[in-house]
């Protein structure tokens, strides 16, 4: 008895996750696959919290399952961890961000951003946009 081997799956050509798991724009015919709702409330996004040095300024969020999330608008204190252990420190400046020159202009804290603080250069740690919180390590001089 002949026995067949199962292919595995594969997605058709140009369909390699850029979709986000969504149907193709695109009919079998090569026409356009017009939208048939609207987005779900679950499916709607948000616009980014872009963490500015400032006086402390939180905003609460309601979340999926009832929860809640914390984002900073505006802060001004660090958690820096030092070798001896964290100490509060205040912000100064934003030095460098790798995920958008603008943001040093413009004051904005993201993850992996270089901020000057009074305890001295630190890289941030956490997401203030996702945690309301600033949490830092002090960079060796």
């Amino acid at each position: 008895m002949l026995r067949l081997q199962a292919e595995p799956f594969k997605y058709a050509p140009g369909h390699v996750g850029s979709m986000n798991h969504a149907r193709s724009t695109k009919k079998r015919t090569g026409g356009r696959r017009r939208a048939t709702r609207k987005k779900r409330k679950h499916e709607l996004g948000s616009a980014p919290t872009e963490t500015q040095v400032g006086d402390h300024k939180l905003k609460v969020v309601d979340t999926h399952g009832g929860n809640r999330k914390v984002r900073a608008v505006k802060t001004d204190v660090a958690s820096v961890a030092t070798d001896d252990g964290v100490e509060s420190a205040t912000i100064e400046d934003v030095v460098e961000n790798d995920s958008n020159p603008n943001y040093v202009r413009r004051n904005i804290i993201t993850k992996g951003a270089v901020i000057e603080t009074d305890a001295g250069l630190a890289r941030v740690t956490s997401r203030p946009g996702q945690d309301g919180q600033v949490n830092a390590t002090l960079l060796e001089e």
